[in-house]
């Protein structure tokens, strides 16, 4: 098991040099090489959805680096791990399936109703439905991390981001997680507006609410911007997070606005939110998109041709509700009509529905969004200007034009009056660092990217 083991580092490290960040953290990052027995392999993968992109896209890849490291292979085996259960898939089994057999591949990652941990848990939000990627890979580990041991490390644990991002799909997996591993432990999930409504009828017909939340071992409370501004209300939640906290219980949290950006927040709930660890969701990349579609699609039996993946992509950015919007309309579409989702069945109704979004952005809304954020004009912007506040929007304009258009770094050099591309270059590499440590830079792309596709 050690030489298996040491062969798929081996198989990996070069896996790693020749695809993105997001493809590898997605697919490849949590695989493990079970087996090696003659010319027969079996590979384990966190879930069903990873197995048609290893068995129709990086298929020739695995077995070309496999036989460089002297492993002629001639059936690759998948194993998926799902709650102590191992499912044998080898490259036969998700081929022309019928509607039955594919209802039975989904309940492998979908708990049954009888199986539901909660009357406010939805059993369908777990890890293994959660598609990983760069925009979301921190607070998906750290998720784990809470889930595994529970009020021993990140408590509270504070997700924020926009809309339609997977907080409340991360929470919940947390709350199916930890009910799953010990089912004694009482978990209570609850919206704020709910906290907010049961604490108002519990002042208005003189009733207790704390003990409902204050017995619990695990709080997630979703949509906590919802409190600003209510004080009492604050008051409340704030004694009910030190009784929670002092006892070890497990506290997680999520908002579409960091601690400090939350308005009219006492301070003293501020600091206690900022006591574990604030997480923030960004838009998923492309690669990401594609991957959530591909998933959604394989749930409803449907295989989707490559570029109608991209065209869906491609066109929606604002949140992933969105992108599943737009997928489960392009799917009711083609099954009522009798037509294929095709990417003419997609640009149909897409195009159609989203003539007020722009269709195809282009550098100069990059730049001028950006400079505008930043309340600077586009000369300066594209100045020489070596000011620290027009150096920073800058290297951000350079970050969108190559994150969103994908353009060279020449034309990016270009478009920012730059002659020297390695300019570009260093711009680009030094924001996706600090975008990955610096909260202030992380909300400045994510409000003008807003701004770009709102």
């Amino acid at each position: 098991m050690a030489t298996a083991h040491a062969l798929w580092q081996s198989v990996l490290g070069e896996i790693e040099l020749s695809v993105s960040h997001a493809t590898f953290a997605t697919w490849f990052q949590n695989t493990e090489l079970l087996d090696d027995h003659e010319d027969n392999i079996t590979i384990a993968v966190p879930n069903v959805f990873a197995i048609r992109q290893f068995q129709i896209k990086y298929d020739a890849q695995l077995r070309g680096i496999l036989q460089k490291n002297g492993i002629d292979v001639k059936q690759i085996n998948y194993v998926v791990n799902t709650k102590g259960k191992k499912t044998v898939i080898n490259r036969e089994t998700t081929r022309n399936t019928t509607p039955r057999a594919r209802e039975e591949v989904a309940q492998i990652i979908t708990p049954s109703k009888s199986e539901s941990t909660s009357a406010s848990l939805n059993p369908r939000y777990t890890f293994d439905t959660f598609i990983v990627g760069s925009s979301n890979d921190l607070a998906y580990t750290a998720c784990q991390t809470v889930a595994a041991n529970p009020g021993n490390k990140y408590n509270p644990l504070f997700l924020y981001g926009g809309v339609g991002l997977g907080k409340t799909h991360l929470m919940q997996a947390v709350g199916n997680e930890i009910k799953a591993n010990n089912p004694s432990m009482r978990i209570v999930y609850i919206n704020t507006d709910t906290f907010v409504k049961e604490f108002t009828d519990a002042i208005r017909f003189k009733r207790k609410v704390s003990d409902k939340y204050r017995t619990a071992d695990v709080l997630i409370v979703d949509d906590m911007q919802f409190i600003a501004g209510k004080e009492k209300t604050q008051e409340e939640f704030f004694h009910t997070f030190n009784e929670l906290h002092q006892s070890n219980k497990q506290i997680i949290i999520s908002s579409d606005k960091p601690p400090k950006s939350i308005p009219t927040l006492t301070e003293r709930l501020r600091s206690r939110f900022e006591w574990g660890m604030a997480i923030d969701i960004q838009m998923p990349d492309f690669e990401t998109r594609c991957a959530i579609i591909e998933a959604k699609a394989n749930l409803s039996g449907v295989e989707l041709e490559r570029d109608t993946v991209e065209y869906l992509a491609e066109n929606i950015k604002t949140n992933i509700r969105e992108l599943e919007g737009a997928l489960n309309q392009l799917l009711a579409y083609a099954e009522m009509r009798g037509v294929n989702p095709d990417v003419v069945t997609a640009e149909g109704l897409i195009g159609s529905a989203r003539r007020t979004r722009p269709r195809h952005l282009t550098a100069k809304q990059i730049v001028d969004k950006t400079a505008r954020y930043f309340q600077l004009s586009v000369a300066e912007v594209c100045s020489a200007k070596r000011d620290k506040h027009i150096v920073l929007p800058r290297q951000i304009a350079m970050y969108l034009l190559r994150s969103e258009l994908h353009l060279s770094f020449p034309i990016i050099a270009s478009e920012l009056g730059r002659k020297d591309h390695t300019t570009a270059m260093h711009s680009v590499e030094k924001i996706e660092k600090a975008s990955k440590l610096d909260l202030t830079v992380r909300e400045h792309i994510a409000e003008i990217r807003e701004q770009l596709y709102a």
